[in-house]
């Protein structure tokens, strides 16, 4: 929504400021000169100010298409700046050439202020015109731009608090005190490794949310580990196989996004032995693939999309970074850009 409506203001405009300037810097001339000259000098200065209006329009609109944005302000400032003598002088001209067209040479000068006078005016309309389009379009400009913090700022805030309910899930932590309490019975020593994982599960999970971003090896490292506890549950049924270039594991990710997609996977897929789901963590040169096959569940499982809409937000924050999902020959494909490894400011895991 426009701030000004340019349509009605580049009608009305010219005429409120020809009132406005004609109060603070005509007013004698109302005393001084004869009807006829004021009219004729009220139509010059008038008509001359509809087309120093549009003039000034254009510029001010042309220099935000070549240097749109709130980042390119002073670089648009510098350029009206230095376009300034030039519309004044510009300014200056239309109304001597009114005069020439309204008066004969000898009486040119009489209704005319002198040049340096004229040009002061001219720069007060300038600055009025300058304020009218470029202060209206930096305000647009800063709205959007908070708007559009605002908005991930509660994105973020929405993972964040997604993240800490899968913390915490007390669906996921029945299944794995379940799955623990059948091990200790039929093999304590798988039980002892089912520990150690689930250990390694929550410890991840705990810190998670003290990093804006972490290694592709740890989060590797992780998903490895939830894994297992998966195998634990689903035997047979789930498979998973990782082709990750050594190189690309100094590269950058958020947390969890691996688990969110392995967790997306489990969820809306059926897990049979005879018909097992393969989960696939590949790298393609500057990216992360993870794909598993389609094998949709019957009945509807309830999905608000926040996991892959939290994926898709956390990228956003980190850069403008885009994820690209599709399903391709019976495949659930999630492409992600691995970051470039930066100098870590948080503690390790």
């Amino acid at each position: 929504m426009n701030i000004i409506n340019d349509k009605k203001l580049r009608i009305v405009g010219p005429i409120v400021l020809f009132v406005v300037g004609t109060l603070f810097f005509r007013l004698n001339w109302y005393l001084e000169l004869s009807v006829d000259s004021l009219i004729r000098s009220d139509l010059i200065g008038l008509g001359a100010g509809y087309i120093c209006w549009n003039v000034a329009r254009w510029v001010v609109l042309r220099l935000q298409k070549r240097y749109p944005g709130l980042a390119n302000t002073r670089h648009r400032l510098r350029w009206m700046f230095v376009l300034m003598p030039v519309l004044v002088n510009f300014a200056w001209l239309i109304r001597q050439l009114g005069h020439m067209a309204f008066n004969n040479a000898s009486s040119i000068w009489q209704p005319l202020p002198k040049y340096t006078y004229s040009l002061g005016i001219q720069i007060f309309y300038l600055c009025v015109y300058y304020v009218i389009y470029e202060g209206s379009y930096v305000m647009r400009a800063w709205r959007q731009a908070y708007e559009q913090n605002e908005q991930l700022k509660k994105n973020k805030l929405q993972h964040q608090l997604e993240t800490l309910k899968s913390q915490i899930n007390p669906h996921f932590l029945f299944n794995s005190l379940n799955s623990l309490s059948m091990l200790i019975h039929e093999n304590p020593r798988q039980a002892e490794e089912f520990v150690d994982e689930i250990s390694s599960v929550y410890r991840y999970l705990l810190r998670a949310n003290d990093q804006e971003l972490t290694t592709l090896d740890r989060e590797l490292q992780f998903i490895r580990s939830y894994f297992q506890l998966l195998k634990t549950r689903y035997g047979a049924g789930i498979d998973m196989q990782i082709e990750v270039a050594d190189w690309q594991l100094d590269r950058k990710m958020p947390p969890l996004t691996l688990q969110l997609l392995v967790e997306n996977a489990v969820k809306h897929n059926v897990i049979l032995p005879e018909s097992p789901l393969v989960v696939q963590i590949l790298t393609r040169g500057q990216t992360l693939v993870v794909k598993n096959n389609l094998q949709r569940k019957r009945t509807a499982v309830p999905s608000n999309k926040v996991g892959l809409a939290n994926i898709a937000t956390k990228y956003r924050l980190m850069g403008n970074h885009t994820i690209l999902i599709r399903e391709y020959l019976g495949q659930f494909v999630v492409t992600l850009p691995l970051l470039a490894s930066q100098p870590e400011t948080n503690a390790t895991l």
